[in-house]
């Protein structure tokens, strides 16, 4: 299994706008082979920023890398672009394989 995660910077008082973006966005992961499950992690607010990360789980780091490269992904992603001032910078990836 490989997980996939995404870390965001979020600004103070802007969670519920990158929250609502991710709720009205189609993913298209479920169209993906090797795709298992998704969940938006959120972390503690401080005072400069509160920390999401996505997580997605994968059955492979090939069918992860395979859906970056799909017409799911680009469809996913066609309409990223949030309104100014809620991100404090790009995401951060991190993938792991699961070992234990």
């Amino acid at each position: 299994m490989y997980i996939a995660m995404n870390r965001f910077r979020i600004a103070p008082g802007r969670e519920e706008d990158f929250l609502d973006i991710w709720r009205n966005r189609d993913s298209y992961l479920d169209e993906v082979p090797g795709f298992k499950s998704f969940h938006m992690l959120q972390g503690e607010s401080k005072e400069d920023c509160t920390v999401f990360i996505s997580h997605s789980e994968w059955t492979s780091q090939a069918a992860f890398r395979a859906w970056t490269k799909s017409e799911a992904f680009r469809k996913a992603h066609a309409n990223a672009k949030a309104p100014e001032g809620i991100y404090l910078g790009p995401p951060q990836f991190e993938g792991y394989d699961v070992v234990l």
